[in-house]
């Protein structure tokens, strides 16, 4: 099985932002929010990766992202909080009773991975990676 790397996990996140927004047109918002959450994770793993950092849990890989690139100030802060509060909001929707995550959150969700996704691609793009 080939290793990810950091272009694949650009191309999930997008992929996983379209489906986002999919979902959210079609009405199923929990999962909507999920591949939200799933966008800004996909990305901060491949910018992770430009520090050879690689982590199999999510939490560690959205505190890593907050103690590498947040602190750093490399990467503006509110995008951390955007993914802390994604991956509340998700596990709400993936594991609440169904319903757990109204139209306007998923969509304020969608808005805020695709700032995320904007902001670490040109990132990396800045950085030399040909994405």
């Amino acid at each position: 099985m080939k290793e990810i790397d950091i272009e694949d996990l650009v191309k999930k996140a997008k992929e996983s932002l379209k489906a986002a927004k999919d979902l959210l047109r079609n009405g199923y918002f929990d999962f909507s929010a999920s591949r939200s959450y799933y966008t800004m994770f996909y990305i901060a793993e491949a910018v992770l990766l430009t520090k050879s950092l690689h982590f199999s849990k999510h939490k560690a890989v959205i505190s890593t992202f907050g103690k590498e690139f947040i602190k750093t100030g490399i990467i503006p802060s509110n995008l951390h909080r955007y993914i802390m509060n994604a991956f509340d909001i998700r596990q709400a929707g993936d594991y609440g009773p169904l319903n757990s995550v109204n139209k306007e959150k998923a969509k304020m969700l969608i808005d805020q991975a695709k700032e995320f996704i904007d902001t670490i691609e040109a990132y990396l793009k800045k950085e030399g990676y040909e994405l």
